[in-house]
């Protein structure tokens, strides 16, 4: 099926909601006393495998700004470590097409030259970074209608190895319209052998039945990868009871003949080209960050769909975020959270302090411009210094959580 080069795959992009309300559920535990006095219930237990929660608006309020606080380095402020930043490549050897509703411009193939030039300049950076994380979509969906999949990957998997550090690859739908779970998971995609292992904490260890682990790039520092097409239906065999239990939840909240399609859903991010964290992922991820709290650890959270309203387009979010959000608002140690996937980014910090920064996206950045960045990590903040359409963004730490060596 031809689509005149605009694909389908993709979440439309006219769902930009700056919704000014927080959300309480039944059930929740925890409040964020915020400016005014107004006071939020972020924590949410309920699991989208059992009855679903009932959310309702709280209040309707300005919870936080776009810009982070600049801040300030002192001169007493020592470079810790960096890492690179990118996402939503969706390379093809095809022509400059559009979004579906043709408004956004994509570049297929220039889409690799400007990981060429990202790549370029952190081998040339005088502090380099110790590694790269790509959040996902690395190669288009119409590479699989093209029956280009394999070439594709090969092109700009070859590319990436001209980078001097390692890189952590992150699954989002495109790889997904492309391969199977089982392909990705034997592929060099795959770079879970990257993971560190904590002695003598078993719990800690990831099931083969999700993509995630965690590694530690800096001491004191915790990098934990999340599988957020754990739940979905795709990349998965339609026979297995996994793709059934998937597709139960899917339409049990969109009843629209197109799976892909949010119109007229009360919770929009129920579309087929998102997924969600299987509970069992969940509780290992709040065993990880259990670890990190116990041992006063930092923590960074990655993942290729987004998971708070204020930072993202609500089609753009995981099925079962306020899941995620609750496991993560239970903790002290996340510093933030990167996600991809909206391609035209977004940022809010959320009333536990955590940052929240979705990274624009490649393919829909110019010729002339890039879609890139660089976090430096120092003992009381992370800067990110974008390139393009990235901007700089200062994400401090909790008075509580500065780190001390």
């Amino acid at each position: 099926m031809s689509l005149g080069n605009r694909s389908y795959f993709d979440p439309p992009p006219d769902f930009r909601r700056r919704f000014r309300f927080l959300r309480k559920s039944e059930g929740a535990a925890l409040v964020a006393p915020l400016d005014g006095g107004a006071v939020a219930w972020p924590l949410v237990r309920e699991s989208l495998t059992e009855e679903p929660a009932r959310v309702y608006l709280e209040t309707c309020l300005e919870v936080m700004d776009d810009q982070p606080n600049p801040g300030t380095l002192s001169e007493s402020s020592e470079l810790l470590f960096s890492f690179g930043v990118i996402t939503d490549i969706q390379y093809a050897d095809l022509e400059d097409g559009y979004n579906f509703s043709g408004s956004r411009r994509r570049y297929y193939r220039h889409s690799l030259l400007h990981l060429q030039g990202a790549i370029e300049h952190w081998n040339k950076e005088s502090s380099p970074p110790c590694c790269v994380l790509q959040l996902g979509d690395i190669i288009d969906g119409y590479n699989a209608q093209c029956k280009a999949s394999e070439k594709s990957l090969e092109v700009v998997m070859n590319t990436f190895q001209m980078l001097k550090v390692p890189v952590h690859h992150t699954w989002g739908n495109h790889e997904f319209y492309n391969f199977s779970r089982d392909y990705l998971t034997s592929s060099k995609l795959n770079t879970k052998f990257l993971e560190d292992q904590i002695v003598h904490h078993p719990e800690t260890m990831p099931s083969e039945d999700y993509y995630a682990y965690h590694f530690v790039p800096f001491p004191k520092f915790r990098f934990i990868l999340l599988d957020a097409y754990d739940l979905s239906v795709l990349g998965v065999d339609q026979s297995s009871p996994k793709y059934q239990q998937c597709l139960k939840i899917l339409r049990e909240h969109n009843p629209n003949t197109e799976l892909n399609s949010p119109q007229g859903l009360s919770e929009p991010q129920f579309v087929q080209f998102n997924g969600g964290f299987s509970q069992e992922q969940l509780n290992w991820l709040n065993e990880v960050l259990t670890f990190s709290d116990t041992n006063q650890e930092k923590v960074v959270i990655v993942s290729h769909l987004p998971i708070y309203p204020e930072a993202s387009d609500r089609v753009c979010l995981a099925w079962n975020y306020r899941d995620a959000l609750g496991i993560i608002w239970s903790h002290q140690c996340v510093v933030c959270f990167f996600a991809g996937h909206t391609h035209d980014g977004g940022y809010s910090k959320d009333p536990f302090g955590v940052h929240h920064v979705n990274l624009e996206g490649v393919i829909e950045t110019a010729p002339d411009s890039q879609a890139f960045g660089t976090v430096h990590v120092y003992p009381d903040k992370m800067m990110l210094k974008g390139r393009g359409r990235v901007p700089d963004r200062i994400i401090n730490y909790e008075k509580e959580r500065t780190f001390h060596l």
